[in-house]
C-alpha cells in the first residue's frame, strides 16, 4: 500500500505542494483535446510517456498530493485510507492501454515514478520501461546487477539488503555470484538508478512527443525530463487534474481522469484495451538493437576500465641472465599476451552487434509467492555510464 510505502520513508520536510484544487474540462472541450492528442500520436515517430501516481488511483492505490492523497491527509492531521494492497492491486485501464500502445508501435518508451509495480506486472516490456524510484516487487544483486521479480513485496526500502543472495551461475560452470540482494526502492536522498535514468534521458531527447499522465512533475530530476523533449523540438502534453509545475511549457493540457482520457484515445486510434490475465513478466520487446542486455553495462564499464589501465601501464625493464647473457623475456611475453587479449576484448566490446532477446511478452507469468531466487522470475539489468543525480522518491 502507498500508505506503508510513505511511512517507510525517512522524515523529509519538502514533499512538494499538496492538496491543490482539481480542474475538469467540459465534455465538449475534453473531446476536442483528446482528438488533438490522437492526431499527434498518429503523426509521432517516437512517443515517450511519463506516468505518476494518478494512474494507479483507480486500482485502489492512493496518490500522494491529491485531495485525498497520503501526504495531503497527513498535513491535515487525518489518517489516509486505502482500498487494496500492492499484491492485490490490478492494472488500471490506463496501464493496459499503455501496454497496447507499446505493442502497436505508438509508444516507444515509458518512464514511471511509481513503485507499485503495476506496469511490470501488466506485461510491459522491461527494456522499454524506466522505474526511476524503484519497484516494491524487485530486488537486485549489488554485485552483478541481476534483478529478481517477486510475487510479494520485498518489504525492505532504501536500497538495503533483503537477506537473500544472487544465484547467477558464472560461465564454464564456476560458482554462483552470491552477491547480496538489495531493495530497489529509493529513500529521499538516494541516487536514481543509473540504467533507468540514463535510458530515460536518452529517450526524452529522442522523442518528438512527450505525454505525462497523472503526475504533478514536482520532483527533480524526473519531473524535468519531459522538458528535454520540448527543448529538442517535440510536443509536450500534460494530463492531470491538478496544476503541474510545467503547465506553462505544455502544448496541450487535459484536465480529466486519466482512464477517461485513455479510453477515448484508444477508440479514436481504433485500438482495443486488452484484458489483464494476471501478473505477467515481459523481459524484452524484441525491438531496437542498441539496447544492452540487462546486467551488461556493469561488465562493459569494468572491461573499459581494465583496458584503460593497461594503456597507461609502465613496461618493466628486462633482466639479463648472468651466465649466458640471454634475456629473460618471460615477463614481457606475458604482458604482451595480456595486451593482445585485452585488445581482442576491446574490439569485441565496440564492434560486435549486441544481441537482443526475442519478445517474451506472451509468456512468463509470475509464479507463486516465494522469496527463493530460484523460484522467482528474474530480469537482468542494462545500461550506460553511471550518474550521481539525486531524486526524491515520490510522484
Amino acid at each position: 500500500m502507498s500508505v506503508n510505502y510513505a511511512a517507510g520513508l525517512s522524515p523529509y520536510a519538502d514533499k512538494g505542494i499538496c492538496g491543490l484544487p482539481e480542474e475538469f474540462d467540459s465534455p465538449e472541450e475534453l473531446k476536442i483535446k483528446v482528438e488533438t492528442l490522437a492526431q499527434w500520436i498518429k503523426e509521432s515517430q517516437y512517443m515517450v510517456v511519463h506516468s505518476g501516481a494518478g494512474i494507479s488511483t483507480s486500482s485502489g492505490i492512493p496518490d500522494f498530493r491529491g485531495p485525498k492523497g497520503v501526504w495531503t491527509m497527513e498535513e491535515r492531521g487525518e489518517t489516509p485510507h486505502f482500498n487494496t494492497t500492492f499484491e492485490d492491486a490490478r492494472p488500471s485501464l490506463t496501464h493496459m492501454a499503455l501496454l497496447q500502445l507499446q505493442r502497436t508501435g505508438h509508444l516507444k518508451y515509458l518512464i514511471s515514478q511509481n513503485v507499485d509495480g503495476l506496469h511490470l506486472r501488466s506485461g510491459f516490456p522491461r527494456d522499454r520501461l524506466s522505474e526511476l524510484h524503484g519497484n516494491m516487487f524487485v530486488e537486485e544483486c549489488e554485485k552483478c546487477g541481476k534483478q529478481y521479480v517477486r510475487d510479494t513485496v520485498i518489504g525492505v526500502m532504501g536500497l538495503k539488503p533483503t537477506g537473500r543472495y544472487c544465484d547467477v551461475t558464472r560461465s564454464r560452470g564456476l560458482r554462483s555470484c552470491r552477491g547480496k540482494l538489495i531493495s530497489t526502492i529509493l529513500d529521499w536522498e538516494d541516487s536514481l538508478p543509473d540504467r533507468d535514468l540514463n535510458r530515460a534521458d536518452e529517450a526524452c531527447r529522442r522523442a518528438d512527443l512527450a505525454l505525462t499522465l497523472g503526475t504533478s512533475l514536482q520532483i527533480k530530476p524526473s519531473g524535468d525530463l519531459p522538458l528535454l523533449t520540448k527543448r529538442t523540438g517535440g510536443k509536450l502534453v500534460i494530463v492531470n487534474l491538478q496544476p503541474t509545475k510545467h503547465d506553462k511549457h505544455a502544448h496541450l493540457r487535459i484536465h480529466s481522469y486519466v482512464d477517461e482520457v485513455m479510453g477515448q484515445l484508444m477508440k479514436l486510434l481504433g485500438l482495443e484495451v486488452p484484458e489483464w490475465a494476471g501478473p505477467t513478466l515481459c523481459e524484452s520487446s524484441g525491438g531496437d538493437q542498441d539496447i544492452l542486455p540487462f546486467g551488461a553495462w556493469k561488465k562493459e564499464v569494468k572491461m573499459e576500465l581494465k583496458i584503460e589501465e593497461n594503456k597507461h601501464a609502465v613496461p618493466k625493464k628486462r633482466k639479463k641472465k648472468e651466465q649466458d647473457g640471454e634475456i629473460n623475456c618471460k615477463r614481457d611475453v606475458k604482458v604482451e599476451e595480456e595486451t593482445k587479449k585485452e585488445g581482442k576484448e576491446a574490439a569485441f566490446s565496440h564492434s560486435q552487434p549486441i544481441k537482443t532477446q526475442k519478445s517474451s511478452c506472451e509468456a512468463h507469468p509470475l509464479n507463486g509467492s516465494s522469496h527463493n531466487p530460484t523460484s522467482s522470475s528474474a530480469v537482468n539489468e542494462t545500461d550506460a555510464e553511471p550518474q550521481t543525480n539525486t531524486e526524491q522518491p515520490s510522484s
